[in-house]
């Protein structure tokens, strides 16, 4: 269900709390209409933005019962997010580990050590855990920002292709929301196309 995040920024985009939404939909909807049959019915009936309409017709889905894309029982709510680029998988891990390549993902972290265990912050507040280590392969952590309740869980993949080219696979679970999943998709596809930039 919602978490901190979506929750201030319903409040702040519409005027209501989460909570008096849930109370409002459940009084003027139907539970059998469709998604796009709520999405409309809230835009029209409480004259919210197209965007907001859609985000509380897909919350409110979860709790009649529906559920959403992205959102497992084992994982809960995930992403996954890969890019290809013309470089040597070596070259891309480099970077990807290098102060330079950090900073887009993780933050400033000058103390940050590639070995299993290790705890890290950045400057900027996101934090976590190196669970897996396997250097030119994959990387498992947790993954946390400081507004946030609960840690993620990430796994980055470097992998060969063909043509000296590597796929940077991204995966990111345990997120709080399917409003947090569009969010976060949003940041690791801006941070592929800064990393393969950054190359």
């Amino acid at each position: 269900m919602p978490g901190s995040i979506f929750r201030q920024e319903v409040k702040q985009a519409t005027g209501s709390t989460w909570e008096e939404w849930v109370v409002r939909l459940q009084q003027s909807v139907d539970p059998q209409w469709s998604h796009e049959g709520i999405a409309s019915h809230i835009s029209e009936q409480y004259e919210a933005s197209e965007e907001w309409s859609e985000w509380l017709a897909v919350m409110y889905g979860q709790v009649l019962g529906r559920t959403p894309v992205g959102v497992t029982k084992d994982a809960g709510v995930q992403i996954g997010v890969r890019k290809t680029v013309a470089a040597p998988k070596e070259r891309v891990w480099d970077y990807l580990v290098s102060q330079e390549g950090l900073k887009l993902w993780i933050g400033d972290a000058p103390s940050f050590k590639l070995e299993q265990g290790e705890v890290y912050q950045s400057e900027e507040g996101i934090f976590g855990k190196l669970t897996v280590v396997k250097p030119y392969h994959k990387l498992r952590l947790t993954w946390q920002r400081p507004e946030w309740d609960n840690p993620s869980r990430l796994q980055i993949y470097v992998l060969s292709a063909k043509g000296d080219k590597t796929t940077i696979s991204i995966h990111q679970e345990m997120l709080d929301d399917v409003y947090m999943r569009e969010l976060m998709k949003r940041f690791w596809e801006e941070r592929l196309d800064e990393w393969i930039r950054g190359l």
